[in-house]
C-alpha cells in the first residue's frame, strides 16, 4: 500500500504523525458526548442554499476542536463553518465538526464527525467519527485503515454489479462544476450498471463504507478537502483508489471525488467518461456551468 499515489508518509511533516493521530483522536472522543446529547438541533445558520446549513452546534464543536488542535500540535485548522488558512499548500488541519448537517438535524444516524491532517495537498491522516452508528476509523498515509482500533482487511476487488455503490447529492445551482443535469446522468447510468446505489447524505459516511468495504466504490460530486480529505486517507490505506471524475490522482485542488477498490473504479470511470464534459450538460434557459463558489459564512462577522 506504500506505494501507491498519494499513500506515502511524508519526510518533512512539522509533527509526529502517530503522536498527532493520537491527539486528534483524544479530542474526537471527548467531543464526542456533546455532539450525541446535541443530536436534532436546528439549522439556524443559511449559507449558501436552503438545503445549506450549520446548527448552532457546528460552530460550537468547530470551535472545541479546532482549538484543541491548533494547541496540541502549533498546527493552523481550516474549518468549514470558520475557514482558514488556504488548504492547498503548507500542513494543516482540516475539520469538519458535523458532515451531514441536514441528517443531524433530522435525528438520522449517518452523520459524523471528520478530520484530517493535510500536507501539500494530500492528506496524511484521517478521522472519521460516526457516533451514532458507534464507528471510528482512523489512518495514516503508509499505514493500514483501522475501524474502532482493528485493522480492516484489504479491499476485496470488487465489481460495482456486485457491492453496493454511494453516490452524492444531487442539489446544487444550475452554474456548480457538476449541474444538476450531469448529476442526474450520472445518478442513472451508474444506477443502471450497478447491482444497487445507496444515497447516505454524508461523504465522510460514503467514503468510510467504501473504505471498509460495505460500498465497491463512491461518487462525491463536492470540493471541499473537509468532505473529502480524511475518506481518501481511509480508501488509500484500505488498498483502494481515489481520483477525481476524470480519473486524475485526487488532491485538496480536486473538484470531485471518486473512491473504490481498482475494478470498480474502472468501471465507474468508464461509465462516467462515455458521458462526455460536464460542462454539456446545463439546465434549460441557464447559462453554462461554472465553480460553484465557497458558502459564505455570516458568523465569522462575530469572530471565533
Amino acid at each position: 500500500m506504500e506505494d501507491q499515489p498519494g499513500n506515502t508518509l511524508p519526510t518533512d511533516l512539522p509533527v509526529d504523525p502517530d503522536e498527532a493521530l493520537a491527539l486528534a483522536t483524544r479530542v474526537l472522543d471527548e467531543a464526542t458526548p456533546r455532539f450525541i446529547e446535541g443530536l436534532g438541533a436546528p439549522g439556524v445558520q443559511t449559507k449558501s442554499s436552503r438545503t445549506d446549513f450549520a446548527t448552532e452546534l457546528d460552530l460550537e464543536l468547530e470551535r472545541r476542536i479546532s482549538d484543541a488542535l491548533r494547541e496540541g500540535t502549533g498546527l493552523e485548522v481550516h474549518g468549514e463553518e470558520y475557514g482558514g488558512p488556504p488548504i492547498n499548500t503548507g500542513t494543516l488541519w482540516v475539520v469538519d465538526p458535523i458532515d451531514g448537517t441536514a441528517n443531524y438535524s433530522l435525528g438520522i444516524p449517518t452523520t459524523g464527525i471528520l478530520v484530517s491532517l493535510v500536507h501539500e495537498s494530500q492528506p496524511v491522516l484521517g478521522l472519521t467519527w460516526l457516533p451514532l452508528l458507534g464507528l471510528r476509523f482512523t489512518s495514516v498515509a503508509g499505514g493500514r485503515l483501522r475501524e474502532n482500533d482493528e485493522i480492516v482487511p484489504a479491499l476485496p476487488d470488487v465489481s460495482i454489479r456486485d457491492v453496493a455503490l454511494g453516490l452524492g447529492s444531487l442539489n446544487t445551482g444550475a452554474r456548480a462544476t457538476y449541474p444538476p443535469a450531469y448529476r442526474r446522468e450520472v445518478f442513472e447510468q451508474l444506477t443502471l450498471a450497478a447491482a444497487r446505489t445507496r444515497k447516505f447524505g454524508s461523504t465522510g459516511v460514503d467514503l468510510a463504507f467504501v473504505a471498509s468495504g460495505r460500498l465497491s466504490a463512491a461518487v462525491s460530486f463536492g470540493n471541499h478537502a473537509w468532505d473529502n480529505a480524511a475518506g481518501a486517507s481511509h480508501i488509500r490505506a484500505a488498498g483502494g483508489v481515489v481520483t477525481d471524475l476524470a480519473g486524475e490522482q485526487w488532491s485538496t485542488r480536486s473538484q470531485s471525488m471518486l473512491a473504490a477498490s481498482s475494478r470498480a473504479h474502472a468501471e465507474v470511470l468508464d461509465t462516467v467518461t462515455q458521458l462526455g464534459e460536464p460542462g454539456n450538460f446545463f439546465e434549460a434557459g441557464r447559462r453554462r456551468a461554472a465553480p460553484e463558489p465557497e458558502s459564505p459564512r455570516p458568523w465569522l462577522e462575530g469572530g471565533r
